[in-house]
């Protein structure tokens, strides 16, 4: 089972769509986690209502620090993947177990108007949801870290609504 880190600047939104996605669809292939350079403390409630619409366990989801999953006493993890572009510039961590690095950028449903929320958390699901199926498709049992390092930066740089930074595949 591989181990991914979902990272965005405030670990409210995309991240936490992605950690409970991840955990749905990759059941017993992938486990992951969400986490924040500058965690807001709180999930945002568009987020908690859409994943509560769709039937998710809202337990444990909780808006954290990446400190929770750096140095040596952390866990191992097998790929880290930024969601927003402010986390993707900044200085990480030093990660347990050497993981792999992709960004998969993706428009933050948090800054829509509010009579924009409710779509913008929709689509924002929709477009992690269809990276975290591309990423599953993979035999990332067997996957050399080269070959998923390439695929990652595929997924990202190819899927509808990426960021220009993730289209010009940059981490």
């Amino acid at each position: 089972m591989k181990t991914v880190l979902f990272l965005c600047t405030g670990n409210s939104a995309r991240s936490i769509l992605a950690e409970a996605v991840a955990n749905r669809l990759g059941a017993g292939r992938l486990r992951a986690f969400s986490a924040g350079s500058h965690p807001k403390g709180a999930v945002n409630p568009g987020a908690l209502a859409l994943l509560g619409r769709e039937g998710y366990d809202l337990a444990g989801l909780r808006s954290k620090s990446w400190d929770e999953f750096a140095g040596r006493s952390a866990r191992a993890i097998d790929i880290v993947i930024t969601l927003c572009d402010e986390a993707a510039g900044e200085s990480c961590p030093i990660w347990p177990g050497a993981p792999i690095e992709g960004h998969w950028g993706i428009p933050d449903p948090a800054a829509a108007l509010p009579h924009d929320s409710e779509a913008a958390f929709r689509l924002a699901y929709e477009r992690i949801t269809s990276r975290i199926a591309a990423l599953l498709s993979l035999p990332l049992e067997t996957l050399s870290s080269v070959a998923l390092a390439a695929a990652l930066v595929r997924i990202g740089a190819g899927s509808e609504g990426a960021t220009a930074r993730a289209r010009d595949g940059l981490a």
